[in-house]
Parts: structure tokens; C-alpha cells; sequence
């Protein structure tokens, strides 16, 4: 018999209790925040809410991190973790989120050490078992748990929940780091990151919310909702005047439209 939302979240619950206490992997996004929300109701000041910053993760999120967390009255922290620093990360390989994952969790487990914090904890949730998820390889090594993925809670669930308890992030569109714009086998760099970043804040000022831009060279690749089209296409002027002042020299609409993972469509070929 399938368990309900509510089911499944007093077993998440009970499952962060018996962890005692634990560094949470925060991003902000949907998932992490209902986890930090969660964890802190159950553990108060022995749970940790750990955010780290690089060039891959836009100002904008970070912002919204901090807000939550505060709102929340959340203990956290921000640190630096600069990905590009791994030539392995850098030069996109189809597992780079393994060295970025495995770089990320060594630092949150040296923060949950010095703090006496028995477990680091993160916010995958039962969907990511369908998706190519080679970050999943550096949890498994260095044991870290995701107790949203154990009580078999998902994506739809989670915002459910979320909004039950009244939490600004219920309704915020999935976001990947803005590695996640490059083909695999591009080089990844600081000055393409920004290009990217500004590229998407463009679109965000549009009223757009759900939207990637993928880099392709010269060929900047937007992605957005179908219901989204009409919008891009009243301002499509704007948008290629700022897209060129940014370097593209090509700009396209997906007809496809937004979806997760686009860039690992090659993969399955």
C-alpha cells in the first residue's frame, strides 16, 4: 500500500531524530529548505544548514538561501567551494558532478566535525533515482545520507508538503547549477559562468521562471515553458539585443521547451 505524504513525513521525522544531529547540504532549492525545516523542528540547534558558494552557483540563489534560513531562524553557514579548481570538474566529463559532490561533501564533513555533528545529510528525493545522477557515487563513498530519497518522498510531494507548512520555497522553480548549461566536453570557466548567469537573470527580469540557457559557443539555447513562449517572443527584440551585448551571436528558442537534464539527451544515444 502506497504511504501517504503526512505518513512518510512523520518517518522523516523520526528518521532525523534518530540521527541525533547532522550537517544539512543546503542549496535553497525546494528540496534542501524543506529538509533544513524539517531537521531543525526535530534536532533545533543540532542541525546545520551548510551552504557553499562558487562560481557555478548564482548570486541570486545564494541570496535566496540565506533569506529562508534566517526566516526560518535556521543555524547556518556559508563556505567557498570553487569547483573550477578541479581540472576534472572544469573540463566537463559526463561524471563531473562526481568531483564536484565529492569536493562539496568533504567540506561539509570537516564543518559537521568541527561542530560535533555526527552525520551529513542532503536533499536528494526519490525522483533523482530516475535521472543520470553521477553525484550519486560520492555520497555512496563518503556515506552520506538523504533521508528525503530513504522515506520515499518525491519532487511533487515535498512542494505538497511544503506549502503545508506555509514555506516560501513550496512553489520555486528546479534549479541546477549553472554547470549544468555546458555540453559535456566544453570547457567550463568563470567568464562563461557569468555569461550564462546574466543571460538567465535577463529572463528572470522578463517575468520568466522556469528557464535555462544553454551555452553552445556562440549559440545561446533558451529553454523555457511552452506557456512561456509568447512572453520571449513579445520581447524577442530585447532579448537578442542583450544576448549579443553578452557575447552570443546566435540566439534560439527550444521549441521542445524546458526540461531537467536536456544536455544528458546525448548520453542516451
Amino acid at each position: 500500500m502506497r504511504k501517504a505524504p503526512q505518513e512518510k513525513l512523520k518517518q522523516l521525522h523520526q528518521l532525523l531524530l534518530n540521527l541525533k544531529s547532522c550537517a544539512i547540504a543546503y542549496s535553497g532549492g525546494v528540496d534542501s529548505t524543506f529538509l533544513i525545516k524539517v531537521a531543525y523542528d526535530a534536532l533545533g540547534d543540532n542541525a546545520l544548514a551548510v551552504t557553499a558558494t562558487s562560481s557555478t552557483y548564482p548570486v541570486r540563489e545564494l541570496e535566496d538561501a540565506k533569506q529562508y534560513a534566517q526566516e526560518l531562524g535556521i543555524p547556518h553557514i556559508v563556505i567557498q567551494s570553487e569547483e573550477l579548481d578541479i581540472p576534472k570538474f572544469s573540463d566537463n566529463p559526463p561524471d563531473r558532478c562526481y568531483y564536484c559532490k565529492k569536493e562539496l561533501f568533504q567540506k561539509i564533513q570537516q564543518i559537521a566535525k568541527e561542530h560535533r555533528l555526527k552525520t551529513v545529510i542532503d536533499g536528494s528525493n526519490a525522483d533523482d533515482t530516475f535521472d543520470y545522477r553521477p553525484g550519486a557515487r560520492a555520497r555512496s563513498e563518503l556515506q552520506i545520507r538523504s533521508p528525503l530519497k530513504e522515506v520515499g518522498l518525491t519532487k511533487q510531494e515535498i512542494r505538497q508538503l511544503s506549502a503545508s507548512l506555509r514555506l516560501k520555497s513550496s512553489e520555486k522553480p528546479a534549479f541546477a547549477c549553472l554547470a549544468s548549461r555546458f555540453p559535456y566536453g566544453v570547457k567550463i570557466t568563470k567568464e562563461r559562468l557569468k555569461q550564462v548567469e546574466a543571460a538567465e537573470e535577463y529572463l528572470f527580469s522578463l517575468g520568466v521562471r522556469q528557464y535555462r540557457v544553454r551555452y553552445h559557443d556562440h549559440i545561446a539555447r533558451i529553454e523555457v515553458s511552452p506557456d512561456d513562449f509568447p512572453n520571449i517572443l513579445a520581447h524577442a527584440q530585447k532579448v537578442i539585443k542583450r544576448f549579443k551585448t553578452l557575447g552570443f551571436t546566435y540566439i534560439t528558442l527550444d521549441l521542445e521547451g524546458y526540461r531537467t537534464g536536456s544536455l544528458n539527451e546525448v548520453l542516451d544515444k
